[in-house]
């Protein structure tokens, strides 16, 4: 890309930026939990859904160290309604990580990428956001962007590609307000087109939730964080689905630490 792309690219995602930006409550602060707990919330998720539950969860949970000393079943019961609910126990593990090595949230690649549930594009969100380094990465709507913008027409476009075009084109000294203007593009991009992201390689449709697993263990989560001590009968009676499927879904639950069981009787852990 020579340097007239470059300005030419940079003019067309930032001039819609300083019209159309988004006023979203986690751009509002620079406190790396606030952001940590943003970036957690917003895998997978949409932004409308993640903005009541994120000024929830921090009147909640203000701090690290709060979050860190709640029992999961408080932390569970906030997180309902956002689903995966791997992403709630990991972050309160993270917390208590964070809290135990002295309350401060990692400011590298490598300290953020060693919590639970935090991988690389995810680490690369929080510094860019909470402490401004210029980290490469790709979410989804950054992809949208860079697949309209330089791969007309080309289908099965690799992340590969789109990484060193983000590199190339990365404002190393407002990394913040850059990756908002592109992530506020690819939105308005996909709102008015056909998905730019359906081109991509890496492109996966979401698989069905009504009657999946994921649907069980997530209502099991909410059945129990509500009524807590059930056994499997009761609970699959509570939630309707089949009892071996329920059986099923509560021992890989307690298997993984969101539940305890004595007796046959299941608890948040």
């Amino acid at each position: 890309m020579d340097s007239r792309d470059k300005t030419a690219f940079r003019a067309t995602v930032l001039g819609y930026f300083e019209e159309h930006e988004r006023d979203l409550p986690w751009r509002r602060t620079r406190d790396p939990y606030a952001i940590f707990v943003s970036e957690v919330m917003l895998q997978q998720t949409q932004v409308p859904r993640v903005i009541p539950k994120y000024r929830a969860f921090l009147e909640a949970f203000p701090d690290v160290q709060t979050l860190a000393a709640a029992p999961l079943v408080d932390v569970l019961a906030l997180w309902s309604g956002l689903g995966y609910n791997r992403r709630a126990k990991s972050l309160k593990q993270a917390a208590e990580i964070i809290v135990a090595g002295g309350g401060r949230v990692p400011d590298t690649l490598e300290g953020l990428v060693a919590l639970p549930g935090i991988g690389h594009a995810t680490a690369a969100q929080i510094l860019a956001f909470a402490f401004d380094v210029p980290v490469a990465f790709i979410e989804t709507n950054i992809r949208s962007v860079y697949i309209h913008e330089f791969f007309d027409g080309a289908d099965d476009v690799p992340d590969s590609a789109i990484l060193l075009l983000v590199e190339e084109t990365l404002d190393c000294d407002d990394p913040r307000s850059w990756y908002y203007a592109l992530m506020d593009y690819g939105t308005y991009l996909k709102s008015m087109l056909p998905n730019p992201s359906r081109r991509s390689a890496h492109h996966v449709r979401q698989s069905k939730f009504e009657g999946s697993m994921r649907q069980i263990r997530g209502a099991l989560l909410r059945e129990l964080t509500e009524r807590p001590g059930q056994d499997a009968a009761s609970a699959a009676a509570a939630i309707g689905f089949e009892p071996e499927r329920v059986s099923e879904a509560l021992r890989a639950l307690t298997a993984e630490g969101f539940l305890s069981a004595e007796g046959g009787v299941y608890r948040i852990a």
